[in-house]
């Protein structure tokens, strides 16, 4: 069980673990392919790999083409740490809340006492 000073430490921890992110993008790096079809002949080829940043909003998917192969690497960085950002929000959230149930002097989760039901209530219904 933590104290109120060490869940204060995890925090601070989480925060500068935050503040040390220097850039990063919400979505995910799609690889796309175009067929193509060669002119006097049946045959089909695949034009490609391209890459693209697509991501939600609200109910419409936004995409954008990632030109460079410089540009697909960085953005596969940011997607990185954008998740990373995501998980220490969530740690963030969990010893915030552990913290506020310490100070206000509740149990864990979960370790509450069960409490036997009364006999009265089974006639009472």
């Amino acid at each position: 069980m933590d104290t109120v000073q060490e869940l204060e430490s995890k925090r601070n921890l989480v925060l500068e673990q935050m503040r040390s992110i220097r850039s990063m993008r919400r979505g995910t790096i799609n690889e796309q392919h175009y067929k193509m079809r060669l002119k006097r002949t049946r045959g089909v080829i695949l034009r490609g790999p391209y890459y693209v940043l697509s991501r939600r909003e609200g109910k419409k998917t936004v995409s954008r083409r990632l030109r460079s192969g410089l540009e697909v690497e960085q953005t596969r960085k940011d997607v990185v740490e954008y998740k990373k950002f995501m998980e220490l929000c969530h740690q963030f959230e969990r010893l915030t809340a552990r913290l506020g149930e310490l100070e206000r002097g509740e149990q864990e989760p979960g370790l509450e006492k069960k409490r036997r039901k009364s006999p009265l209530s089974k006639t009472e219904k």
